[in-house]
Order: C-alpha cells, then sequence, then structure tokens
C-alpha cells in the first residue's frame, strides 16, 4: 500500500460554476410556506434572496484562494484518497491537534482559527494543525464500498498521524468530529494526549446516576433535540440514495437542505447572519456542490447514525459545550471519558464554533492543552 503524500490544489472549473449559476437561475420553486416562521423549513423568501446572492455576487475564488495560500496535501488510506490541511506552527515545540469536522460541513469551516492555534502569543499554546476532509466529503474522495464508519474513519486518522511523523498529538471536533475524535480513543489511544468536543457523546449509563440542576436541563435540551430536530438524521440514515438525488441535481435543493441546519444549530436570535455570515456558509454549500460529495456525504449516517458503540476510553478528555448545540448531561459524560479533565459551558454559540466564536474556541483549545501538562 502506497503510503505516498501529494501537494494538492483546489482548481475548479470555470465550467463548473457556470452551471451552478444557470441552474440556480432555472430553478423551479415551491409554493411559499403557510406558516411565519422555518418550522416548516427554510421560508421561500429567504431562500430566493439568499440563492440568487450565490449566483450573482458570491465569489468562490476568494475561499478556493485562501484554501491554496494554506499547505494542502492528499494521500490515500484504504482506497480513498483523503484531502487535508497540515498547517505547521512557527514554534518548534507546537503540540500536533487533528481537527475534524462534522455534516453539515468541510474542512473550510476551520480557516479562521488556523492562525489563531499555530501562532498563539504565547508560544506554549501553539499547535500544529492537521485538517483532513471526512471521506465522501469535500476534496476527498467518495468511497464506492460500504464499510466507512466512525471506528474506520478513526482509524484511517489514526494512520494519516502516523505517516505525517506524529507520535503524540490531540484530537478536536465536532458532529462528526466529535464522534470520530472520541474513536480515536479506542483506535489510537497510545498516540493521543488528549480529546477535545464541543458535543460529547455517551449513552445512558447501565446504572442510575444523579443528575445536578445542569444535568436535568441537558435532559431536557436532549429529548426536545431527538422530537424536534433529527428528522434530516432519520432520512440520511436509511435513504441517502433517494435523498441524494435532489442533492446532487439541484443546487436549490443542496442550499436548502444545509441552510435548514445551520439555522436550527447555530447560535443566533432570528437572524442567521449574526452568526454566520452568508458567504461563509456559502463557502460551505460550494464545498459540497463543487465536489459532488451531497449525497456520499449522507451515506455517513447510514453507515454509523445512532449504530456507534460509544465505547469507553482512558484517555484524557476536554468539552467545551455552546449553548446552541446537542448538551450531554456530565454525570453520562463520565461513565465514558473516565479521565474528564476539562469541561466548560460557554454563554454563547452554536453548533459551528470555529465558524461562529473562533477565538472563543482557540481559547477553550489553549485551556485544554493546558491541563493536559
Amino acid at each position: 500500500m502506497s503510503q505516498k503524500i501529494e501537494p494538492y490544489t483546489v482548481s475548479v472549473a470555470q465550467s463548473a460554476l457556470d452551471d451552478l449559476k444557470e441552474r440556480l437561475v432555472r430553478t423551479r420553486w415551491p409554493d411559499a410556506e403557510t406558516v411565519d416562521d422555518w418550522s416548516q423549513g427554510p421560508p421561500l423568501a429567504y431562500l430566493t434572496e439568499l440563492a440568487d446572492h450565490w449566483a450573482n455576487a458570491y465569489d468562490w475564488r476568494v475561499v478556493e484562494r485562501r484554501l491554496n495560500s494554506l499547505p494542502q496535501f492528499r494521500t490515500t488510506i484504504d482506497g480513498v484518497g483523503i484531502h487535508f490541511l497540515h498547517v505547521r506552527s512557527p514554534h518548534p515545540s507546537a503540540t500536533p491537534i487533528l481537527l475534524t469536522h462534522g455534516w453539515p460541513s468541510a474542512s473550510v469551516e476551520f480557516l479562521d482559527i488556523i492562525d489563531l492555534l499555530t501562532d498563539p502569543e504565547d508560544p506554549a499554546d501553539a499547535f500544529d494543525v492537521v485538517c483532513p476532509s471526512l471521506p465522501g466529503h469535500g476534496f476527498s474522495d467518495r468511497p464506492a464500498t460500504t464499510g466507512w464508519t466512525v471506528q474506520h474513519i478513526a482509524e484511517a486518522w489514526a494512520e494519516l498521524m502516523s505517516r505525517l511523523g506524529y507520535e503524540r498529538y490531540v484530537a478536536h471536533g465536532g458532529d462528526w468530529g466529535s464522534w470520530v475524535s472520541a474513536a480515536l480513543g479506542t483506535a489510537d489511544p497510545e498516540h493521543l494526549a488528549g480529546i477535545h468536543l464541543t458535543m460529547p457523546l455517551a449513552r445512558p449509563p447501565q446504572e442510575q446516576v444523579e443528575l445536578d440542576e445542569r444535568d436535568q436541563r441537558a435532559m431536557a435540551r436532549m429529548q426536545a433535540f431527538g422530537k424536534n430536530r433529527s428528522g434530516y438524521a432519520a432520512i440520511q440514515s436509511s435513504r441517502p440514495q433517494a435523498l441524494g438525488y435532489g442533492l446532487s441535481d439541484s443546487p436549490a435543493a443542496l442550499l436548502a437542505w444545509i441552510v435548514d441546519r445551520f439555522w436550527e444549530w447555530a447560535g443566533h436570535d432570528n437572524d442567521l447572519e449574526q452568526a454566520v455570515p452568508k458567504d461563509k456558509l456559502l463557502d460551505i454549500v460550494s464545498t459540497y456542490w463543487l465536489t459532488g460529495t451531497g449525497t456520499s456525504s449522507a451515506r455517513l449516517f447510514w453507515e454509523s447514525f445512532d449504530k456507534e458503540p460509544m465505547n469507553p476510553t482512558d484517555v484524557p478528555t476536554g468539552a467545551s459545550v455552546f449553548p446552541n448545540d446537542a448538551w450531554l448531561p456530565r454525570a453520562w459524560a463520565r461513565t465514558r471519558f473516565t479521565d474528564l479533565r476539562y469541561w466548560r459551558d460557554l454563554p454563547e454559540g452554536g453548533h459551528f464554533p470555529a465558524l461562529e466564536r473562533p477565538v472563543e474556541l482557540a481559547a477553550e483549545l489553549r485551556a485544554f492543552l493546558r491541563v493536559l501538562d
């Protein structure tokens, strides 16, 4: 098996951008919602305005140039080409950190945090950043066979860090990144210095545990999340191919599907741009559209959603939980993460902290690094 690592440059053909605009212009829009809020999904007026901006004002080349200003590479692991950013700190004692994105997201989510991590005010806080694109997402290959589960991805990430020569590293993630980073606790514990999560996950303990006031609120939030916000996951985990025909053929459908998640999960007061400006949101959507990964990214739900064992780990763990993200009772977390060294409930922010609150997230990662000393 080749372990070759090759430099990579993002280069989207102009014909693909022209095709995107033409498809947006030809969109056959549905009739308007029958409510005055988002309870049926993105309102028609909002989505048509955003699609018009995507077609006529948004410039993909801006984020493309930004990606290409950073060291990017690809390597093949278990037959699948993996794209990743690898940005070394100017400080030689920097700690390697593996950043894993989730869905609907991509490695571009972390662009605003990389400089904060690699070149902080105190060199003791510095990180070398490795940021891969999940298989079936962004500029990584789309798996042609089944089996690319969360655990398989964690094992691939361990192989990636080994190829890069890192014998000790920290793993961070939210959403699927939380699943994968936690799974590294069993896939690569001998090389993992710590796990930092913004969406810690654990199954209910077999034995009853006492819940404090904070944990009781977390339980109520989990129940509301399962009832009101998980319909997308039921579809992607059961019929990703059926959904994929629309996501692959219609940029408006892809836009609506992704924007709906950002509206629900980002921290804002009925104004999504408070949390994520429209061009940053379109960086994410455009990445999915231009790489044709709407369907392949959904298949990760079919592979792993609600199927992972969530094995216990004694790797040092920290959690920074933002208020509009999924909450977990700390008492549950302690049963899975037996060396839970750091926990903080943040006052503001949501499910995409690297986009919404990069300064705060960088500070949390530095704080976690200090408890590992």
